[in-house]
């Protein structure tokens, strides 16, 4: 977590990265890696410094972030199996969520995380396509809200809050979420497909 200062910057660099993530994951997904490497490790590191230590809960948010990034740029399959693992559980979650309001259980969640993995690596340019831009939708929604002033966003995005590793725990005051994250990923995925993913990665 971030002190509250900070919550605006860590709003505007999750609402970009979102934007990179959705509108070209696949033509620079080694940044995107990184990018979500280092928000990752900076939320884990961080989380376990007292909120009351500034200086420690950045150099830790920093120290992390860096570890992160470097672990999701070199793991390079490993982080197609976990993008499409985290697929499978925010999928689950998603559908679980929307329909009955309560968490899935861990058997579904389970079951899509492998599915989401195998996926991923018998399909890697379809599933990084699709996984970077519904992923990156939703950092641009969180990021988005928090810069338009809603509290628990910006909470989100300047701490370890849990709206962002599980995105759609407090939602009950906007149940337009699911569906903008829907268009915008849709949006996303078709301007890949169409114009920044159209020539082979390198």
């Amino acid at each position: 977590m971030l002190p509250h200062a900070y919550e605006m910057p860590a709003a505007i660099l999750i609402l970009l990265s979102g934007i990179v993530a959705c509108f070209a994951g696949y033509r620079l997904f080694r940044l995107v890696l990184a990018i979500y490497g280092f928000i990752l490790g900076a939320m884990l590191a961080s989380s376990l410094m007292a909120s009351s230590n500034t200086i420690g809960m950045i150099g830790a948010a920093l120290l992390g972030g860096i570890v992160g990034a470097l672990i999701m740029t070199f793991a390079y399959f490993v982080g197609i199996a976990l993008i499409g693992a985290g697929m499978g559980t925010l999928a689950a979650h998603v559908f679980w969520s929307t329909w009955r309001s309560v968490d899935p259980p861990a058997l579904a969640v389970i079951l899509l995380s492998v599915a989401g993995a195998v996926g991923a690596m018998l399909l890697q340019r379809y599933v990084i396509i699709f996984s970077t831009a519904f992923s990156g939708a939703w950092t641009m929604i969180v990021g988005g809200l928090a810069l338009s002033g809603d509290v628990t966003a910006a909470r989100a995005a300047a701490t370890g809050n849990v709206w962002i590793l599980y995105p759609f725990a407090p939602l009950s005051a906007h149940r337009w979420v699911p569906y903008a994250w829907a268009a915008l990923g849709i949006a996303g995925a078709a301007v890949q497909l169409g114009i920044t993913a159209g020539k082979k990665r390198r």
